[in-house]
């Protein structure tokens, strides 16, 4: 067997149990292991389940052909303390509970196992939003990377929650309303541009209690990656690195291709929609999605429905099942689908990237998801921004207010009106307004693209991040 100091630094990346997180983890993994790391990344059953249900064929290991395709990443499956049929959408407090008191214990018995085996592992990567890393990895000698999904601005409000209760805007039954201006690397945001976990007044519930534990354990974190790029975000990055090694290297897409998958990571069934759009004129489709998890309220959803089809634009809506929740069959209006035929395609799920490449697509109707963000500023669609949650209302203000690629679907706070999406649709679509968005998108396109380039921020912080880690597991090793 190899000497220890010769052999591959081998990491355990523990994916956050949500598509939104499990995606990038899939693509972090395999940059990583591009780089010269063995990787064992560790799903849930659940999702690992409803993986496979998803699509036939991929047995009991996700990872087989990237291991043919030469990146050595090894899989593991744990429990996440429920059972596999439980309905963790429609009982998501139960989820989350889970989440914070159970899966640890699990992690912790696959830890011992690791260091046990015959390539033991130096290093716990794992998703900001886990409340145990660092302790396990202080308990067991490791490495601690903390993986962050979203914005650097959202990592920075999170990260800065106690200057939010100290002026009062968060964490009283009377937060503050006026414009914040004393987070570090943020000039300011408004209250109602926080995630939405910082606008509530009750701050007992399980989300906010997973919240202030995972910060608090991110500040133990040895290193933090961040699914940004630097050019789109620096001050705030700039403030942030004062803190901590934080490493912006996004966009984290797959290494086999932006719309080609060689890993398995969809947790539905995917349409294919190549043949719908083939014949549709350049730009002249939207495209609709509220992303895998958050809900939309049914008057809303029909509001919308309707003014997506008076707004009279080809579209395609990835329409979940349980968008309005698991037990409604029927969350569109009749009169929708009557008029639906002749213009639109509804579909419960597809492989996003592959749509939004496609030529025919020209805008992005979405619940601003981040990476639905990077997926649409990658292929250069310009977005109409419906955020639902959590970090999204953060995003948002990114997207509209600071990189000026997108519009707003309603006013702050403002009812729905199927008037008003069918006159922002249009806005989005055709004119003025959408050529300027077409500019500016293009314009973080190419910023974006930039950093994955060889000599680009993001290529040169992932190099840095990992001759970092490799000197430290080295170092140790002595």
């Amino acid at each position: 067997m190899a000497n220890n100091t010769q052999r591959k630094p081998h990491a355990l990346l523990v994916s956050y149990p949500l598509q939104g997180h499990v995606i990038p983890s899939i693509n972090l993994a395999m940059a990583i292991a591009a780089k010269g790391f063995t990787i064992t990344y560790v799903n849930t059953q659940s999702i690992h389940h409803q993986t496979a249900e998803a699509q036939p064929g991929v047995g009991d290991d996700i990872f087989v052909g990237a291991r043919e395709s030469g990146f050595d990443i090894h899989y593991e499956v744990i429990s996440d303390g429920l059972p596999v049929g439980f309905d963790r959408s429609l009982n998501h407090d139960q989820f989350m509970a889970s989440l914070l008191h159970v899966l640890s214990a699990h992690v912790e018995e696959l830890v011992v196992k690791m260091i046990q085996s015959d390539h033991p592992i130096s290093c716990i990567i794992a998703d900001t939003f886990f409340v145990w890393p660092s302790a396990i990895a202080k308990k067991y000698g490791l490495i601690y990377v903390s993986f962050w999904t979203e914005p650097a601005l959202v990592f920075t409000l999170y990260y800065h929650l106690d200057l939010l209760r100290k002026h009062g805007h968060f964490g009283t039954y009377d937060n503050r309303e006026d414009t914040i201006n004393y987070i570090p690397g943020v000039p300011t945001i408004e209250p109602t541009d926080l995630p939405s976990y910082l606008q509530e007044n009750d701050t007992s519930t399980v989300c906010h209690q997973i919240i202030f534990k995972a910060f608090g354990d991110a500040k133990g974190a040895d290193y933090v990656l961040c699914n940004t790029v630097q050019e789109l975000e620096s001050e705030t990055i700039s403030a942030l690195q004062i803190n901590k090694p934080f490493y912006p290297i996004g966009p984290i897409f797959s290494s086999s291709g932006f719309s080609k998958r060689i890993v398995a990571a969809s947790l539905w069934s995917e349409s294919n929609c190549a043949e719908w759009l083939d014949p549709k004129p350049p730009g002249s489709v939207l495209y609709v999605s509220f992303g895998s998890y958050a809900h939309v309220n049914k008057r809303d959803l029909a509001e919308i429905a309707m003014g997506v089809l008076h707004s009279e634009v080809n579209f395609i809506w990835v329409l979940r099942p349980d968008i309005v929740s698991s037990g409604e069959k029927e969350p569109l209006p009749s009169e929708f689908w009557e008029g639906c035929e002749k213009k639109g395609k509804v579909v419960p799920w597809c492989q996003q990237n592959a749509v939004l490449s496609h030529p025919s697509v020209g805008g992005f109707l979405t619940h601003c998801g981040w990476n639905s963000i990077m997926e649409s500023v990658w292929c250069g669609i310009p977005l109409l921004c419906f955020p639902l949650l959590t970090d999204q209302f953060t995003n948002r203000k990114l997207v509209v207010d600071d990189l000026k690629i997108g519009l707003d679907l309603i006013g702050q706070r403002r009812m729905v009106t199927r008037e008003e999406v069918s006159i922002k649709i249009k806005d989005l679509m055709v004119g003025k307004l959408s050529d300027d968005l077409r500019k500016e998108v293009k314009q973080v396109k190419h910023a974006c693209q930039n950093a994955l380039n060889a000599d680009g921020s993001s290529q040169s912080n992932l190099d840095l991040f990992i001759n970092d880690v490799k000197n430290r597991v080295q170092s140790r090793q002595h």
